[in-house]
């Protein structure tokens, strides 16, 4: 099975995506199933995992709603509010829905770089391991220490690197990061997802940009713990899908055939327990 492991939909009138504005002229628009099933058709690709764009409870809940409707998506990744006081509550009642996969709180909007090791999250992430869920990790470069200290606190968590921890390709800055991400693969619990580098990658971008940050991912984590996603409709800021396309499977094209399929739909199937 091939498996976009990262797409969104959102419906503007909803009114909870704050960081979607005018400015993002490209996809300041409805991005919903009929939009994204005819480009799926044309790659083969059997299902997607649809992953939040807002940090509400109501948007997870629209989600699951899409996904009960929607044959080609295969799970959700949600969110809930890890600072309320029934955070657990919210997850429990989640996680009734066999579509809820996964839980992103938007770390990379948040200014305190430790928030995720606040100890009073840590019901929430036992409830996470309780009820066998993913924790999406939305982070930048400068997260990476506290979420190698959250997965060693945590090692029966799963957790997902979205888009690489975004890596500033467009500054050519690597060092750093490299480390870091060399650190979070020494830990069994932790896989990435190769997703959503185009639009770090600045404009305008080549596939020798994205080549050096690629093959570190596939040196330190190996082919059998990453996982491809489209990023889509955000992706389009930089690369339309088929261009992302063609340049993953550019990016991937030294490799076995069983190691593109793992990262193409395997490793997700696996690592959020996506059932066909």
């Amino acid at each position: 099975m091939r498996l976009d492991a990262h797409q969104h939909f959102w419906a503007l009138a909803r009114g909870d995506y704050g960081w979607l504005t005018p400015e993002l002229a490209p996809i300041y628009r409805d991005f919903l199933p009929d939009d994204l099933s005819p480009i799926l058709s044309k790659w083969n690709i059997d299902g997607t995992l649809l992953v939040q764009a807002a940090p509400t409870v109501a948007e997870t809940r629209f989600m699951l709603d899409l996904a009960h409707k929607t044959p080609f998506i295969k799970g959700v990744v949600g969110w809930i509010d890890f600072e309320a006081a029934d955070a657990v509550d919210q997850l429990n009642q989640l996680a009734q829905d066999p579509y809820l996969l996964g839980i992103r709180p938007m770390i990379q909007d948040i200014p305190d770089v430790d928030w995720m090791l606040n100890p009073q999250f840590t019901p929430v992430f036992e409830a996470l391991i309780h009820h066998d869920l993913v924790f999406d990790a939305l982070t930048l470069p400068q997260h990476l220490t506290a979420l190698h200290q959250l997965a060693q606190r945590h090692p029966e968590m799963r957790i997902v690197i979205d888009h690489g921890a975004k890596p500033l390709i467009a500054k050519g800055q690597i060092t750093e990061w490299a480390a870091d991400m060399t650190a979070l693969a020494a830990l069994e619990n932790i896989r990435c997802k190769l997703s959503g580098l185009v639009t770090e990658a600045g404009t305008p971008w080549a596939l020798k940009d994205l080549e050096p940050y690629v093959q570190h991912l596939l040196q330190t984590f190996g082919p059998r713990r990453l996982i491809w996603g489209s990023d889509w409709p955000v992706c389009t800021l930089a690369a339309s899908y088929d261009t992302w396309m063609d340049t993953s499977e550019a990016l991937l094209t030294d490799l076995s055939a069983e190691d593109r399929a793992a990262i193409f739909g395997l490793n997700a199937m696996t690592t959020y327990n996506i059932r066909t």
